[in-house]
């Protein structure tokens, strides 16, 4: 049989087949996959081949085969620093949440996240939650910013999941494909969800408001089909986002910008750090280029870990 991991909970996985039933699936013996030293060999979003098996009078699913992926998220893993974790996979689009404060979400972090997709084929839409909660000058940092990665390319709309400010933009553009939700904990996913498929009725938390940090309400990502013809997964609330997989000489291909002006470098292999003639270093003294994005670049570069641990999600 064939169906789509919905939910995996480390040992167990639930697939949905073409017929819209669900099966509880386990893996049986060792299952790797071949290039990819992952410490979750089979992640949501992933189409699997299974037989079914009865034992008590109960109907399971032993998963034989996934069929190869169009693409996936990938994360350093927790504790294993050579291994990787695989987010979800077979992803249409990614809205990446975004707030200024409450918590703060530093642009190191949204670069890492769009460097990753970028490297993916994966399409991001940035969304900045909890516009009804700024002041004057917090809202002039959101205009900045959204004006910044607006320029590269990327979408930007501002939302507020409580009030229900720009929902509707949202699941226009989630329409006929997989979404998935992503960003540090206490951005308001899991409103955010409610607001879209209220009959979701996904848990949330206050932010703690002694760390300003949010409190994990999501253990493991998982998938979920919605009334208006969408699927949307819902992830773990991530502290820190690790690059992984990356050669110093592709790195700056996945910042857009950068791409665009490699052609004009004096140097082919141009890292756009030390060499002369550089036209992405030319960009940045004219202000054509963000220098928090140069900042992000040379972090990723030199593997500096954003200020603070990347290799860190709030649960597994």
């Amino acid at each position: 049989m064939i169906g789509t991991v919905y939910k995996s909970t480390g040992s167990w996985y639930n697939v949905k087949t073409l017929n819209g039933k669900f099966y509880e699936c386990r893996i049986k013996g060792r299952f790797r996959l071949e290039g990819i030293k992952s410490t979750n060999p089979i992640a949501v979003g992933d189409v699997v081949e299974f037989d079914l098996e009865t034992k008590n009078n109960t109907e399971t699913g032993v998963i034989k085969r996934i069929e190869e992926r169009k693409n996936y998220i990938i994360r350093r893993s927790v504790n294993l620093s050579k291994q990787t974790h695989i987010i979800a996979a077979n992803i249409d689009q990614v809205f990446l949440l975004v707030t200024i404060n409450n918590p703060p979400t530093l642009t190191s972090f949204i670069d890492r996240f769009l460097v990753t997709a970028e490297a993916y084929s994966i399409k991001t839409i940035l969304l900045f939650n909890k516009i009804d909660t700024y002041d004057d000058e917090a809202i002039l940092e959101v205009k900045y910013l959204a004006s910044i990665y607006r320029e590269i390319g990327y979408n930007c709309i501002g939302i507020s999941a409580k009030t229900g400010k720009n929902i509707d933009k949202v699941k226009l553009l989630m329409e006929g494909k997989v979404n998935m939700f992503a960003g540090h904990s206490g951005v308001g996913k899991s409103t955010l969800i409610n607001a879209i498929e209220p009959s979701l009725d996904l848990k949330t938390r206050e932010i703690s408001e002694q760390h300003m940090q949010g409190q994990h309400t999501t253990t493991f990502a998982e998938m979920f089909d919605l009334s208006f013809d969408a699927k949307i997964i819902d992830t773990p609330g991530i502290k820190g986002f690790g690059v992984v997989d990356m050669e110093k000489e592709e790195v700056g291909d996945y910042f857009p910008e950068f791409f665009k002006l490699k052609e004009h470098c004096k140097f082919n292999n141009c890292l756009h750090v030390k060499e002369p003639k550089c036209a992405v270093k030319d960009a940045l003294e004219n202000d054509k280029v963000s220098f928090s994005r140069y900042r992000s670049y040379l972090q990723i570069l030199e593997g500096e870990d954003e200020n603070y641990r990347t290799d860190n999600w709030d649960m597994e």
